[in-house]
């Protein structure tokens, strides 16, 4: 119930002294108290009832306020039976710490009023719950349209005054109340708490706090055919389960409305399952494109099949598209993991599937079927994504030659871009054990440039899998520099080659301050042009000569020869 509910029941008595513009909060109990300092017995969202025994002289107002607005009290109601009018202090302080304040005529007994609230908020907010529950299973049932989760968020707000959101394990927003979206950041940020939390087993709802807010989290498990019996990993369905984000702190929420809130977050599973069912189409499309390419099909065949997606994937485009491949692989346990096979115990390839659907989303499009675009393929422990490319600007897209861009200024994936917004929550989802890496093709306009387009995405995902970090991505742009070979070089080999060049120079530099290895880096970087490397280190030309003499001498390596600048160039990048 709201404060503004109290002041219209005249059988209260109550008589408001400030605080008009907050009569909207919402009261959850109600507490008697004469001690001047209550802090230990509240809990936020009381009522504070007191006859002002606290107060002996006016400085005690400004303290007792302070302490009721910092507890997070909805309101101050004073009797008048004690002192008569309500001092003065009493009504500024409660002004400064903007706490409404009420008086409470001197007829009217606290027991009356504490009666009233204890009514309202245990018996009528329940029931109003229960019907909000009630209420949206007919709109799921009725039919095909069932209403969505929108729905059921909007008459949590305004039956129940709760604001609420469904997030993707990314923190993208799905569904919102009354249009109020929530910022990127905060929705990355309570999906990262929450998926951390499934990962450490603690128990639903998660308290987090984003934002200054606290929100309490709800996981939305999968209930249709493809869910997972309880006793599964959990690592299978942690990357891809919603969640509901509610702007309040459940923890001391009584039994029955956490079992009514489970109920809510049921009810949008059933449009999640919807969804999944959507989805199947293009999940098939994209599986058969693969079988096709990976068979070594004839262009033509492909081509048929590519004729028969493009309409699903991006309906009224008319004509072919580019296509992009997106190859993307989720590995569990490892090396270091403690419990010998815990790696096999998960299976990869549907976890990057579902992960790879959510990836490839704009984030900048809320709602469900933002991703009716993208048609995700899984063999093995490998998700493989064939994504259209109409022309048009969108998050996770990059234009130009450094991102593969076509010269007609089609707008291509870029492999960085797609991660930059996903990489914090799924860094906790993956937790200690986990491990996403991903890799992107250049744009292609013909079947038989499929193939090609497939064997770069998975060339340039090893190219991930072999930097540190985990959530990584790779794309074709890097398929044609050494940066493709350094990687698999092994560490002790890199240890021993960058030792053996450039310590003799790190050691030299050290005892005599010359700056070889400086010098050495601008040389290379100056293709060996003694005039514009002494220009950049603003040095005479004789006086790098001397240095590049210097450098030579310590290493037995000629810089004048191809090979040895070659060698100290990869060491440099290694070191």
């Amino acid at each position: 119930m709201r404060l503004r509910a109290l002041l219209e029941t005249d059988a209260l008595g109550l008589r408001l002294l400030g605080g008009e513009d907050e009569l909207d909060r919402s009261v959850r109990g109600v507490m008697t108290t004469d001690l001047r300092d209550p802090s230990r017995y509240l809990s936020g969202g009381e009522l504070v009832l007191t006859g002002l025994a606290w107060r002996r002289d006016a400085s005690d107002s400004e303290p007792f306020v302070r302490i009721l607005a910092g507890a997070g009290v909805t309101g101050l109601a004073a009797g008048e039976a004690e002192l008569g009018d309500v001092p003065d202090d009493l009504v500024e302080a409660c002004a400064r710490h903007r706490l409404p304040l009420f008086a409470v005529h001197e007829t009217v007994a606290f027991a009356t009023i504490t009666e009233h609230v204890v009514r309202q908020v245990s018996g009528e907010r329940a029931g109003d719950l229960a019907a909000v529950v009630e209420r949206h299973r007919r709109l799921m049932t009725s039919g095909p349209a069932g209403g969505g989760p929108e729905v059921v968020l909007d008459l949590l707000g305004s039956d129940l005054d709760l604001r609420a959101w469904v997030l993707s394990p990314t923190g993208r927003q799905i569904a919102g109340a009354g249009g109020t979206p929530l910022p990127g950041p905060v929705g990355a940020a309570l999906a990262g708490h929450h998926l951390a939390a499934v990962r450490t087993g603690r128990r639903a709802p998660h308290r987090a706090v984003a934002g200054g807010t606290t929100y309490s989290l709800f996981p939305i498990r999968n209930t249709g055919r493809g869910a997972l019996p309880a006793s599964r990993d959990v690592r299978e369905s942690v990357l891809s389960d919603w969640l509901l984000a509610v702007e309040a702190d459940a923890g001391d929420w009584p039994a029955a409305r956490l079992d009514l809130l489970q109920g809510v977050t049921q009810l949008i599973a059933v449009e999640r399952d919807r969804r999944d069912a959507a989805r199947t189409v293009r999940r098939r499309l994209a599986q058969e494109v693969l079988e096709l390419v990976q068979t070594g099909a004839p262009p033509a065949e492909i081509a048929a099949r590519l004729r028969v997606a493009a309409p699903v994937l991006l309906p009224g485009l008319g004509t072919a598209p580019h296509w992009q491949v997106v190859v993307a692989r989720v590995e569990w346990g490892g090396a270091d993991d403690p419990a010998p096979g815990a790696a096999d115990a998960v299976a990869g390839g549907p976890v990057a599937q579902a992960l790879l659907e959510e990836i490839l989303v704009d984030p900048a499009v809320a709602g469900p079927d933002s991703a009716d675009r993208i048609a995700v393929a899984h063999t093995g422990e490998e998700a493989v994504a064939l994504v259209p490319l109409p022309a048009g600007a969108a998050p996770g897209r990059d234009e130009g030659p450094e991102a593969g861009a076509p010269a007609d200024g089609l707008v291509a994936l870029h492999a960085d871009a797609l991660l930059e917004a996903v990489r914090e929550p799924l860094s906790a989802g993956l937790a200690d054990d986990g491990r996403l890496t991903l890799g992107v093709s250049a744009p292609v306009h013909s079947p038989e440039g499929l193939r090609g387009a497939l064997e770069e995405a998975r060339h340039a995902r090893r190219v991930a899998a072999a930097r540190e970090g985990r959530v990584c991505a790779a794309g074709h742009h890097e398929l044609a520099s050494h940066v493709l070979l350094l990687p698999f070089v092994p560490d002790d080999v890199r240890r021993a080659f960058t030792a053996r060049l450039l310590d003799p120079l790190r050691d030299y530099d050290r005892r005599h301050r010359a700056e070889l290895i400086p010098t050495l880096e601008a040389f290379l970087d100056c293709d060996g042009s003694w005039t514009r490397c002494a220009a950049r280190l603003h040095l005479h030309v004789n006086t790098l000569r001397y240095r590049v003499g210097r450098i030579e001498q310590l290493t037995g390596r000629d810089l004048s020869r191809l090979e040895d600048k070659l060698d100290f160039f990869l060491a440099l990048r290694m070191s």
